[in-house]
C-alpha cells in the first residue's frame, strides 16, 4: 500500500498510472545486470519511479575510463565495486526503495540464486558470455528479459518473452569478437532509458511492449527503426518452448 510520502513523491506518475499502478511498481522485483553505461539510466529511472526492490549485480570497479557513459559513478568513487557506487547514488535519489547491491560476477553456480523471485531481469551487460548466461536465466525462470547493447552512436533494444519472442540465442547465434568497442555517453543514456520504459510499462501490465520487434538507434541520424523479428525454431536455449 502507498503511504503519504509515495503519493507525494511520485505524484506525477500516478496522474497517469493511478494508485494501483504505483503500488505495482511498488511490489516489484527487478534484477538489473551490470551498473555500467547501460546500467545508469536504467537503474537512475526505475529508482525514481519507485520500484520496490532493485537486485544490481556487477563485478568490476569503477575506471577512469568508464566515466563518459556511465553517469551513476564519478571520479571519488574510482576503485570502488560498481554495484556499492551504484548503491550509494541511488539510495539518495530514492532512500524509500530496497536496494539489493551484489558485487560477483554472475555463473552457472550463482544463477539460478541471483534470479529467486524477480519479476523481470535487465541486461545492461557488454559480455556475451554472461548474457547468454543471463538469457538462460531468464527462460529457465519463465520471466522476461529487456535487452539492451550499444556500440558507438548505434544501439538496439527488445524485451524478451520467454517461449513467444525470439531469445538472444536467436538474435545473436555466434558469439562476436571480442573488443574493446567506442561508445559516445549519450549512447548508453538513450538506450538505457529505452530499456527503463520498457521495464516499467511490463510491470504496469501493458502490451505494447518491445516484445517480438527489435528498436535500432542510429544517433548520426538521430532516428528509431523497428524491426520485427522471428525466433529460430532450432535454437538451443528457447527453441524446445
Amino acid at each position: 500500500m502507498l503511504n503519504d510520502v509515495d503519493k507525494e513523491l511520485y505524484s506525477r506518475q500516478i496522474m497517469m498510472i493511478g494508485e494501483d499502478g504505483q503500488d505495482k511498481l511498488k511490489g516489484a522485483t527487478v534484477l538489473v545486470a551490470g551498473c555500467g553505461g547501460l546500467g545508469s539510466p536504467v537503474l537512475n529511472y526505475l529508482a525514481v519511479a519507485g520500484i520496490g526492490h532493485i537486485r544490481l549485480i556487477d563485478k568490476d570497479t569503477v575506471e577512469l575510463s568508464n566515466l563518459n557513459r556511465q553517469i551513476l559513478h564519478w571520479h571519488r568513487n574510482i576503485g570502488k565495486p560498481k554495484s556499492l557506487s551504484a548503491q550509494e547514488k541511488l539510495g539518495e535519489l530514492n532512500p524509500n526503495i530496497k536496494l539489493e547491491a551484489i558485487n560477483a560476477e554472475i555463473n552457472a553456480d550463482n544463477a539460478d540464486e541471483l534470479a529467486q523471485g524477480v519479476d523481470i531481469i535487465v541486461d545492461a551487460l557488454d559480455n556475451y558470455d554472461t548474457r547468454v548466461l543471463l538469457n538462460r536465466m531468464a527462460i529457465n525462470k519463465g520471466v522476461p528479459l529487456v535487452h539492451g547493447a550499444v556500440h558507438g552512436f548505434h544501439g538496439q533494444v527488445t524485451t524478451i518473452i520467454p517461449g513467444k519472442t525470439p531469445c538472444i540465442e536467436c538474435l545473436i547465434p555466434e558469439k562476436p569478437p571480442k573488443e574493446i568497442f567506442p561508445i559516445i555517453g549519450c549512447t548508453a543514456g538513450i538506450v538505457g532509458t529505452m530499456q527503463a520504459n520498457e521495464v516499467i510499462k511490463y510491470l504496469l501490465g501493458r502490451e505494447d511492449l518491445h516484445s517480438g520487434h527489435i528498436v535500432m538507434w542510429d544517433g548520426r541520424s538521430g532516428t528509431l527503426d523497428r524491426m520485427k523479428i522471428c525466433r529460430r525454431m532450432d535454437c538451443p536455449e528457447c527453441g524446445h518452448l
